[in-house]
């Protein structure tokens, strides 16, 4: 807030003349905005027909934005300001207005209203705030019974400025509180990353379409509002190769220990006749946002790629396994299994999984996620089989899937885009849940699960759509270019789920491994297909007693109600036994208007797991609202305290901790041991202040 300045280009208000028009006042921030240079709106009083508006020559009439019965126009940018003054002079015209962007967020179109929110002092009676709706020539409209002192008021025709210039004028008025113009931004539900290829990821989220039944998504954007993901969780991809050249696995820190154990090296790159299946699980579960491609499930998180042997040998496993847990895996993802009807585990097999899912992350265990399987076949029990080719399979077969059945693992069979079974999928009673996937082509059954041989097979597509994520650069790979549309199996959907595992420890980073499977069940969508089976004739598509289908599992996967409750859920690492803490006496000022911030340093020398987390501050301000604090783990992991919602308060004392930032669970079962740093930024020019000192605490 620039409260202070002194200058002849300074309006008595505080806020450059140059300004006053261009800064939004917003919940007790400053929001920058940008003309757009090719549109303007206008309000008319009697309104006008679709034909009238389309006749007028101020400019070629859009459309009509009913909430502030505005009409929007279009003008070359050489001629907006004639036309807008043209458009002034009409006898009809209430209100005219340029529409505004928010800066570095183009596409945020911001229409201006008429209406003005002031909220005055205590101190200011009902003749000053009526003096100063005259004097800004603004009109009473109405009371905000839930605000004290509060007021709308409406911008008359004779006003000279517009309310974003009014809001400016007000805000330093020593009578003012606060000054908000009403605007209106096209409705964002929930976040939705700006990657090009977004909207083709169905499967991600939805508003319906073809071949797409309502909610068959897996409501990732609600998901999104509490988190993207943590460069500390870590996903590992378990598979045949990984693109690591790919545009969206670049970033800082975005690839962990990658690990080729076909090669015995650190490079877990495809061979030249490979089509790297790793690299669309990949990209499923954790593709970068980067403005471009494709985006995954939980795209702030690290990969982890290990290529595998190609075998499922004992030796192979637990390389796998213990190579992810020392390397700090936190979910390891598997979208394969043994080539064989009927595989049990080995002991030395079992114990790897099991290890993993009791030791890896520091003892909260590694969340292990397994592909039910594409054969359309039990995990684990008995098919009366028939009209094999050459009778390869016939009568009563046992098919036993090993790694599905483990009982430490996460099990994913595949749904539609139209909320069915994915014919290919695998059933049974030990699925957990189901996600997203493709249909089955021709010839489905067993085209990722390694047989040489075909079972009888569906002989034309079903409906459903395909699965669209990474693939090799170039023309290698299942298609032509970096991407492609129809990946499926439960291949695909098991990195969905991987990635909302992800996304709940990212939430929730004190989580034992049973507790993420046990969100993951109990906030699954309890789809119904009540359909037969196209191949086996079956019907399972519902839910027993306890829950569970056998197609199904729990349910289909929802991203939002996951992410949420983990949020939700408290410390699990039992009481906090003692505090550990020091406090920074050292008063540092804030450097104005300074994006690198100050950073106060205390540095911790016990080292122990953190249970519990509170962090005191005492900063003096000008104009609190400029600031963002930040705290910054020995990781180098940062949590952000307080945006920039404190307005025109001076002085910060408070303290942040877990039941009021549950933020702050992000850096639960941390090392305590190093340098925990306060960062402050002031992200506004002319008010000055110190951070006088700062105590952190950490429970053990």
């Amino acid at each position: 807030m620039n409260d202070h300045i002194n200058s002849t280009d300074v309006s008595t208000t505080g806020v450059p003349e140059s300004s006053l028009g261009m800064i939004l006042q917003r919940g007790g921030e400053e929001l920058c905005l940008q003309k757009v240079s090719d549109r303007f709106t206008l309000r008319f009083h009697p309104q006008l027909s679709p034909s009238q508006l389309s006749q007028l020559g101020w400019g070629i009439w859009q459309r009509s934005i009913p909430q502030a019965n505005l009409e929007l126009f279009r003008v070359t940018p050489q001629h907006l300001e004639r036309a807008m003054s043209q458009a002034r002079e009409g006898e009809n015209v209430a209100f005219a207005s340029h529409v505004y962007q928010l800066q570095d967020n183009p596409g945020a179109f911001v229409y201006l209203t008429d209406e003005l929110t002031i909220q005055f002092t205590s101190e200011a009676n009902l003749a000053r705030i009526h003096s100063l709706g005259i004097q800004f020539h603004l009109i009473e409209h109405k009371v905000i019974t839930t605000l004290p002192n509060t007021f709308v008021f409406l911008v008359s025709k004779q006003a000279s400025n517009n309310p974003i210039k009014i809001a400016n004028k007000l805000i330093s008025l020593p009578d003012v509180v606060a000054a908000e113009p009403n605007i209106l931004i096209h409705q964002e539900t929930h976040y939705q990353p700006r990657d090009s290829l977004y909207n083709q990821q169905w499967y991600l989220s939805h508003n319906g379409g073809y071949q797409l039944a309502s909610q068959s998504h897996i409501a990732v954007e609600k998901a999104w509002d509490i988190t993207r993901g943590n460069r500390s969780v870590v996903v590992s991809v378990v598979d045949d190769s990984f693109d690591l050249n790919h545009p969206d696995f670049q970033g800082t820190g975005k690839i962990v220990a990658p690990r080729d154990l076909k090669q015995n090296d650190f490079l877990p790159l495809p061979g030249e006749k490979e089509t790297s299946h790793g690299k669309a699980c990949a990209g499923i579960a954790v593709a970068e946002e980067n403005g471009r491609g494709v985006v995954g499930v939980a795209p702030g998180c690290a990969l982890m790629p290990i290529r595998t042997t190609g075998f499922l040998d004992d030796d192979s496993i637990e390389k796998i396994f213990n190579w992810a847990v020392e390397k700090g895996a936190s979910v390891i993802s598997c979208s394969w299994g043994a080539s064989a009807v009927y595989f049990p585990l080995s002991l030395r097999q079992r114990a790897a999984i099991a290890n993993a899912a009791s030791k890896g992350r520091n003892g909260k265990g590694c969340v292990i996620l397994f592909a039910a399987g594409n054969a359309n076949r039990p995990v684990n029990g008995k098919v009366h089989e028939r009209n094999w080719p050459k009778n390869i399979l016939q009568g009563n077969t046992h098919w036993l899937g090993g790694f599905a059945v483990h009982p430490d693992v996460i099990t994913v069979a595949a749904s539609t885009s139209l909320n069915t079974k994915a014919a290919y999928s695998n059933w049974g009673e030990n699925i957990s849940v189901c996600a997203p996937s493709n249909n089955a082509p021709p010839g489905m059954w067993f085209q990722e699960t390694g047989f040489v041989f075909t079972q009888p097979a569906i002989s034309t597509y079903l409906p459903g759509k395909g699965m669209f994520t990474t693939d090799q650069l170039g023309t290698a790979g299942y298609d032509p270019g970096d991407f492609t549309s129809n990946f499926g199996g439960t291949s695909s959907a098991t990195p969905v789920v991987a990635g909302v595992a992800a996304l709940i420890l990212s939430a929730n980073p004190d989580l034992t491994a049973q507790q993420v499977k046990g969100i993951l069940e109990e906030t699954a969508d309890k789809i119904v297909d009540g359909n037969a089976d196209p191949q086996l004739g079956m019907r399972a598509g519902t839910y027993d007693e306890n829950g569970h289908s056998l197609w199904f599992g729990y349910g289909k996967v929802n991203a939002a109600r996951a992410v949420e409750k983990a949020s939700q859920m408290g410390v699990v690492k039992g009481e906090v036994s003692q505090y550990i803490g020091k406090k920074s006496d050292r008063a540092m000022k804030i450097p104005d208007n300074y994006p690198q911030g100050i950073n106060s340093i205390i540095a911790i020398t016990e080292s122990n797991l953190v249970k519990d987390i509170q962090v005191k501050v005492d900063i003096s301000h000008e104009f609190l609202g400029d600031l963002e604090i930040y705290l910054i783990a020995p990781n180098n992991q940062r949590v952000l305290l307080q945006n920039r919602t404190l307005g025109r308060r001076t002085n910060l004392r408070t303290t942040y901790a877990m039941r009021s930032h549950p933020v702050l669970k992000q850096l639960l079962s941390l090392s305590t041991k190093g340098y925990w740093q306060l960062w402050v930024i002031d992200m506004a020019s002319q008010d000055v202040g110190k951070i006088n000192s700062w105590e952190l605490y950490l429970g053990i």
